[in-house]
């Protein structure tokens, strides 16, 4: 019975997890000390514009993670 996924499947899926993480890591921050103040921060390129597309290229790879296979048998063969 051959596996679904291969080493590069596993490896590419990890890849996808840790873009992910690091795009929610990235939206963190930007709070005020004062609640009656407002902190233009959370409205910075790195929130609104870098996090996001990194979460996005997270999701996509995890997509390619799944559908990726091996183009010859000896290959999965090799991997699995």
């Amino acid at each position: 019975m051959k596996p679904t996924f291969v080493k590069k499947n596993y490896y590419i899926l990890l890849t996808g997890l840790a873009l992910i993480c690091a795009g929610y890591l990235l939206m963190i921050g930007g709070k005020s000390e004062d609640p009656n103040v407002f902190n233009p921060a959370i409205f910075n390129f790195q929130r609104v514009t870098l996090a996001p597309i990194v979460c996005l290229i997270g999701f996509v790879t995890i997509i390619v993670a799944i559908m990726w296979r091996p183009k010859n048998e000896s290959e999965h063969l090799n991997n699995g």
